[in-house]
């Protein structure tokens, strides 16, 4: 990472002097604010070395130093829970740096203080960034800054890095900070310190030793020993005595450094979104308005960038014949793969560019963390946790998106059944054959705002019981597969605050929609080779598409489809966006994924091909519950190194799927 810094200012002047700095700090804290404010465009990103995490990296100038940015993944811990906080603690422990500064939120600096404890007993050099100030000073809280600096051996900076608020004397504190190793060592219980001396001699440090200690899942015989010898003293685990004295510690500091008035009343919104009632029904509106939003704000722009598709389509077929190309080749490229990704462009991209930025909106605003604290008590009954509800929302996008966000969630048993039923939402691609299918089945098919109301209702109703049986399965796993698994639950009400739009257009877009759109279309790539080939390889006068959905349609039949809709789920795997393309290329024999151009044309096709409202239904929950997409089982084994965990989360959702279509069958067929 450095060396990419390095080149990346090859025209800098040479003579300046560097100073290499990396940012740490526990999410949301304002660590990236901090980040963008100091570099402003002077940023890039690049892999540590030995990583597979990109990290953001960026330059500034102060005087004659040049001062050579990394940012962090935000983290809790160095004693790692999750994929961000191990490659913090590793980049941390490696040492390759001038200085960290480690950034804490004014407002909540009890539970930034366990961090900042880790990181001085690492013994290296370390300046303080008190974030949010300005915040701090609303809230009545004064930190006295020096007082802290002398109990902790680092220096403290405050500054409010949204307001650009002393940004410069945070530059200057950067530039002549004397990088001598912090001393800070924090004593703790007669046994901890007894296993410390026995583990540091086989370590490069005591905080190392004292991780280790801490590691539930180390597998270091000597480690291992001491972990035992704590346990048959009966004073607890390592972990939980070393966070004792974290609490302790923070406490003392706190009483010296820290003056509050007494808790500020919540505000009217704060006890509207919070209450037992009145909370739940304005999440539930809150879903409906974004839905119905997402929903009527795409529908026009798919349409015209489905048209686009269509005339790049001909004019890329009459490129092929003027250069006279096969027309084998002609229909593999454009009609097979072409078609397919453009299909998943113009399906994806509208909705993803609505939903993506209301939902960074909300995140922004604080209040998601509100709809976990909602959802909690029912996650915490059901053996998960409540923060396993944002990671549900960010699945509405993206199921990918979803997994990967389980890494907020800080307890192995929460972090695995979050990513387990993640895919029992539906994500932006499950979204198109929900809407058609209610639209046209559920619908009067008018176009009226009081048909677009209704769509959005149904829609909604899907969304519940996909929550509802998040919780059943959770509540079945917890029990079963993960019963010996202690559970964790840590859950914060951040204040609400101001939404940059300008950020949340720019990280809506860069840091969501275009990797979600680009691992979708590197599966519909795939995909549509794949799908061509079925289609138009010919086994005794009929294609291997058309024999596979014979073999399926008795099977298919018990769940109340048939063998080409099951066979274009199967199909569908590389991205969930071609299931109904699949579907009517199946009845139409077209050899190619197509389209039809209204709902209309679609309705009576479905209907000519044995379609009723309950084969509509149970196409809907299969769709709703079936494998997650290839892109989202990617992200599950690259997230959690687990193959177990992957098909688990393969056939979960597929044995429900499979067991309510059924169901939902044979109560039609009585």
């Amino acid at each position: 990472m450095w060396a990419a810094i390095k080149q990346a200012n090859d025209g800098i002047n040479e003579k300046l002097s560097r100073r290499r700095v990396v940012l740490c700090g526990n999410p949301n804290v304002g660590k990236s604010t901090v980040f963008n404010a100091l570099t402003k465009m002077r940023q890039h990103t690049g892999n540590w070395p030995g990583k597979t995490v990109e990290l953001a990296s960026g330059t500034c100038l102060y005087k004659d130093t040049l001062i050579e940015l990394v940012d962090l993944p935000g983290t809790y811990s160095l004693f790692p829970h999750s994929q961000e906080e191990s490659i913090s603690a590793q980049c941390l422990m490696e040492k390759a740096f001038d200085l960290c500064v480690i950034v804490c939120d004014a407002t909540l600096l009890r539970r930034n203080l366990h961090l900042v404890f880790q990181v001085l007993e690492l013994g290296i050099p370390c300046m303080i960034v008190l974030n949010l100030i300005d915040e701090a000073k609303r809230r009545q809280i004064k930190i006295d800054t020096q007082r802290l600096a002398s109990l902790l051996g680092c220096e403290v900076v405050a500054v409010s890095a949204t307001h650009k608020k002393s940004l410069q004397a945070l530059k200057q504190a950067i530039a002549e900070h004397p990088l001598h190793k912090n001393t800070f060592s924090l004593p703790y219980r007669k046994e901890v310190e007894e296993e410390l001396q026995v583990l540091e001699v086989h370590y490069p440090s005591r905080f190392e030793a004292l991780a280790a200690l801490c590691d539930e899942k180390s597998r270091d015989p000597r480690v291992l020993v001491s972990q035992k010898r704590l346990k048959d003293k009966q004073v607890g685990n390592g972990y939980d005595l070393v966070a004792a004295a974290y609490q302790e510690k923070a406490t003392q500091i706190l009483l010296q450094t820290e003056q509050k008035t007494d808790k500020l009343p919540l505000s009217k919104f704060d006890r509207l979104a919070t209450h037992r009632v009145y909370g739940i029904l304005l999440m539930l509106v809150m879903l409906f308005v974004v839905f119905w939003i997402t929903m009527e704000g795409a529908n026009l722009p798919s349409a015209w960038l489905s048209a686009l598709f269509r005339e790049l389509e001909a004019v890329l077929l009459a490129g092929c014949e003027k250069v006279h190309m096969p027309w084998l080749w002609q229909s593999f490229l454009v009609q097979g793969i072409f078609r397919t990704v453009g299909w998943v462009v113009s399906v994806m991209l509208p909705p993803m560019l609505i939903f993506f930025p209301l939902f960074t909106f909300l995140e922004d605003l604080g209040y998601l963390p509100r709809v976990a604290f909602q959802l909690d008590g029912a996650f915490a009954k059901s053996g998960a946790c409540g923060k396993q509800a944002l990671t549900m929302c960010m699945g509405f996008g993206c199921n990918a998106v979803g997994v990967s966000g389980a890494r907020i969630i800080d307890g192995r048993k929460e972090r695995e059944l979050a990513i387990l039923t993640n895919a029992f939402v539906p994500c932006n691609g499950r979204f198109p054959t929900l809407i058609a299918l209610i639209t046209i089945f559920f619908t009067t098919m008018r176009h009226t705002w009081i048909d677009s109301v209704l769509a959005a209702l149904f829609l909604c109703l899907f969304i519940l019981l996909s929550i509802a049986v998040t919780l059943v399965i959770n509540r079945i796993l917890s029990r079963t597969l993960y019963r010996d698994t202690p559970a964790s639950f840590a859950l914060e009400l951040p204040p609400y605050r101001r939404p940059q739009l300008l950020q949340i257009l720019v990280r809506s877009f860069c840091d969501r929609t275009l990797k979600v759109l680009g691992r979708a279309v590197a599966a519909a790539f795939f995909g549509g080779i794949f799908l061509w080939v079925l289609s138009n390889v010919m086994v005794e006068q009929q294609s291997l598409f058309q024999a596979a959905a014979n073999w399926l349609d008795p099977f298919a039949h018990l769940l109340g489809m048939d063998g080409v809709i099951l066979l274009a789920f199967f199909l569908g795997f590389p991205a969930n966006e071609i299931v109904l393309p699949i579907v009517m290329m199946g009845y139409t024999a077209s050899g190619v994924m197509m389209e039809l151009g209204s709902f209309t044309l679609l309705r009576e096709l479905f209907i000519a091909n044995g379609w009723t409202w309950i084969s509509a239904l149970c196409v809907m929950l299969f769709s709703l519950f079936h494998f997650p997409c290839a892109t989202t089982l990617m992200t599950i084994y690259r997230e959690s190194g687990s193959k177990r965990l992957t098909v688990l989360a393969f056939f979960i959702p597929l044995c429900i799927g499979v067991l309510l279509c059924i169901g939902v069958h044979l109560l039609a067929s009585l």
